[in-house]
C-alpha cells in the first residue's frame, strides 16, 4: 500500500510535527518506509484555499498517483 500524506505548517487541528512524529516513530519496516510519501504546505488546515497551495498539492498528488501504478 502506497500512502500520501499532505499537511499544512500552520495547521493547529492536525499540527505538521505531530504528523512527522507519528510517522518516523511508527514501527514500519525500513524497506516500507518507501511507501510512504509527505508533503507540506506553507498553509494552515484548509490549504487548498491558499491557490499557490493548491497548484502545489494537484502537481504533488498527480506524481504521487503516477508513481503508484508504475
Amino acid at each position: 500500500m502506497k500512502v500520501f500524506i499532505g499537511q499544512g505548517y500552520y495547521d493547529l487541528a492536525t499540527p505538521h510535527f505531530a504528523t512527522e512524529y507519528m510517522i518516523t516513530h511508527m514501527n514500519i519496516d525500513p524497506e516500507l518506509r518507501s511507501n510512504l510519501t509527505m508533503a507540506s504546505y506553507p498553509t494552515g488546515h484548509i490549504f487548498n484555499l491558499d491557490i499557490d497551495s493548491l497548484t502545489q498539492h494537484k502537481k504533488d498528488v498527480a506524481g504521487f498517483m503516477k508513481a503508484a501504478v508504475e
